[in-house]
């Protein structure tokens, strides 16, 4: 059986949940949100700690009362939604197969459909550690599941691969249940995560953080005994002579998220080599025509606040697609013309979106984007072809934390039959 909808947003955490509320406050109302889990809210119903709506609500709250305030807000809009449902395949048409237990197989026909699926772990098989699979090695993510969710300690000897937010967290979060962590350790001369949150995760509770090492051997055959670390070279290779053995009885693993788009591949959207997120446009629309992404799905992101902030642009833009096809369908298909691309260099290493068309554009448009490297007492520069119109400097910027940029729409249009948009880091 199949049912027609306006709207399929794929997944019910803080992406999915603003762009269905945007969607519905600009004139969409045949919205239905999809999820697998039991419950809304997505990973935040397992971030306990506070940090989060410093932006979107201007007061500090936990991840649980965040995610409370978009379900309250989508509950009130009279937004329907499917709990325990599995999206099974996405088609080109914008076809839904799903599945649940009440319903069996089913199928949706979408005007427009909103991806915002999330990310998930890089598991152990990724890294190629040498050593036995004994217990004790769990992702930092599944860790912080079964301390906050579960109620279940892991282990009371840690030690901690990788330095992203949630392995940060983490340190912090096992001292709290009175578990021991001894060492933090990081491949890249840089951690991966927030100032902030090495201040208050490490730093404060005198956790060591090892930057250029990593985890070359694992000890135990039932359970883990301990970990050997080793300093690695420029090219992350281990320095012979370097290794250290920690006693523990437990290995976190926080090495980098994966956007969740299985699906977005079989419905052929393109992704981007280097976040492996859809590669997308103003409008935060794929290279297919009604389907947009948004949140982990696309990006990863450092803050939840930027997720809502995104996902309500995608919202509105899927709003205005239906919209503008129901008027004229022919226009739903002119996403490619008149690209402009946005090309990332000296440092940049990708941009969200990555073309823009000016006639799209709102009047200022918003770029995030990452740096590959920890740079100092430089500038973020804009070119248009070879005019240079923004030139920011920034005391510092890292990986670990996202950066933007406004692009004025008057501005572009002022250029007509521009080839590129060029956002670089420049020494001055």
């Amino acid at each position: 059986m199949q049912k027609n909808y306006d709207l399929v947003v794929i997944g019910g955490g803080p992406a999915g949940l603003a762009a269905a509320e945007a969607a519905r406050k600009n004139g969409i109302e045949d919205i239905m949100i999809l999820e697998r889990d039991k419950e809304l809210g997505g990973i935040l119903n397992q971030c306990i700690h506070n940090g989060f709506g410093l932006h979107t609500f201007q007061e500090e709250l936990t991840g649980p009362e965040y995610a409370q305030r978009f379900i309250d807000r989508v509950k009130g809009l009279g937004i329907p939604y499917q709990l325990n449902t599995m999206v099974m395949d996405i088609t080109r048409e914008r076809k839904v197969t799903a599945m649940n237990r009440e319903e069996g197989l089913f199928e949706l026909q979408a005007k427009s459909i909103i991806l915002a699926m999330g990310c998930r772990e890089r598991p152990r098989g990724a890294l190629n550690i040498p050593g036995c699979r004994p217990a004790g090695i769990y992702s930092a993510g599944t860790a912080q599941r079964l301390v906050n969710m579960e109620g279940f300690m892991p282990g009371r000897q840690v030690v901690i691969l990788g330095s992203g937010d949630i392995g940060l967290i983490m340190a912090r979060r096992m001292t709290l249940e009175g578990a021991k962590v001894k060492v933090v350790a990081e491949l890249m001369p840089y951690s991966g995560g927030l100032k902030r949150n090495i201040v208050q995760c490490l730093d404060d509770f005198g956790i060591p953080l090892k930057l250029c090492h990593t985890v070359v051997g694992i000890d135990g055959k039932e359970r883990v005994k301990g970990v050997t670390l080793a300093q690695v070279d420029e090219k992350g290779k281990p320095v012979p002579g370097t290794e250290e053995y920690y006693s523990c009885d437990t290995l976190l693993l926080s090495v980098g998220l994966i956007p969740e788009n299985e699906l977005s591949v079989e419905a052929g959207v393109e992704l981007s080599r280097v976040t492996n997120g859809p590669v997308v446009n103003e409008s935060l629309e794929t290279n297919i025509p009604g389907i947009f992404a948004c949140g982990n799905v696309l990006h990863v992101h450092d803050l939840v606040d930027f997720v809502s902030e995104e996902a309500a642009a995608a919202g509105k833009s899927a709003a205005a697609y239906i919209q503008r096809t129901a008027e004229n369908a022919a226009d739903a298909d002119d996403s490619t013309k008149n690209r402009i691309p946005i090309i990332p260099a000296g440092g940049v290493r990708y941009t969200v979106p990555s073309t823009v068309c000016a006639g799209r554009m709102e009047d200022a448009l918003k770029v995030r984007f990452r740096v590959g490297a920890v740079y100092k007492n430089c500038y973020i520069s804009v070119y248009l072809d070879g005019e240079r119109i923004l030139h920011r400097k920034r005391p510092v910027m890292a990986p670990g934390e996202m950066e933007e940029i406004l692009l004025k729409k008057s501005r572009i249009q002022e250029h007509p039959g521009l080839a590129g948009i060029t956002v670089k880091i420049e020494d001055r």
